[in-house]
């Protein structure tokens, strides 16, 4: 009776034991591959999966998108400039039967195809398209990847170049060029300024032609701007003297004519003409 007992103990616990090795729990974001006496079977869905031990083997496989950073990779443009590019993919397994089928490690393969596409792409681009048309790098890339992984049942989502290096030689070269190019925007700015400024002075000067007393004015203002700073001695040109003179003349004919014709006319004596065409007017 005893040893009765004992066997149904033994027979419960291998019965337990071959219970917990049967079930697998696939999870939620993971598919099965199941494998009985090395050959594959089918495939299996997220949940509770039952197997028979030590003959049946299931391998789960994540389905999440995995990212994995391209290391950085010396790389000489067309236009023989050596450049350090690194670079990042995304990629996720849609056939899981494939990725254990296929290729024995699919991470370890991506990332050996990645490094050498990541080479051959930027290889083919100057140094100038691989700093401005990253998309389309990233698209070529990601391209070459897709026809070789696609019978490995993964597929890649996204490739982006994520830094590229240059030599400090070629930095100092790109500064300079910057330098420049701003330069020459500075000096078509100030080319623009000037040509406005000139087409606004040709505008004044036939304001001015049209209307004589306005550059009287002028004039006068710039008589007044002088004495701000107390010249003792001012020196103008012998035209505005006589512009001057022709204005006094004008006051005294208009003087005389309001005092009437027996009046002698005064003309005022601080305006006096050089003979030799220049004046000068003192001052403290």
């Amino acid at each position: 009776m005893q040893g009765l007992s004992i066997a149904v103990v033994v027979i419960v616990v291998l019965g337990l034991l071959l219970s917990t090795m049967s079930v697998r729990i696939v999870k939620q974001y993971e598919n099965g591959v199941q494998f009985r006496l090395g050959r594959v079977i089918g495939e299996r869905k997220p949940g509770l999966r039952l197997v028979i031990p030590f003959v049946d083997v299931l391998h789960r496989i994540s389905l999440r998108i995995v990212t994995m950073p391209i290391q950085s990779q010396g790389i000489i443009t067309r236009d023989n400039v050596s450049v350090d590019v690194s670079a990042v993919a995304y990629f996720k397994v849609v056939d899981a039967v494939r990725s254990v089928v296929a290729i024995e490690n699919v991470g370890a393969a991506i990332d050996q195809i990645a490094q050498t596409t990541l080479r051959k792409v930027v290889g083919q681009h100057t140094l100038d398209q691989t700093l401005s048309e990253t998309d389309k790098i990233n698209l070529d890339i990601k391209a070459i990847l897709d026809v070789t992984t696609v019978e490995w049942g993964v597929q890649v989502t996204l490739v982006e170049l994520k830094d590229i290096q240059l030599p400090d030689s070629m930095k100092r070269a790109m500064a300079r060029q910057a330098e420049a190019e701003r330069e020459k925007r500075a000096k078509i700015i100030a080319a623009e300024g000037e040509s406005l400024a000139a087409a606004a002075l040709g505008q004044a000067s036939d304001t001015m032609m049209a209307h004589p007393l306005a550059l009287q004015l002028r004039n006068l203002q710039t008589l007044v701007e002088i004495g701000v700073d107390k010249n003792s001695t001012v020196v103008f040109p012998a035209p505005l003297m006589s512009t001057i003179a022709e204005l006094g003349s004008f006051l005294a004919r208009e003087g005389a004519a309001a005092v009437g014709p027996q009046s002698p006319v005064v003309v005022p004596e601080a305006i006096a003409t050089a003979p030799n065409g220049v004046s000068s007017v003192g001052g403290r």
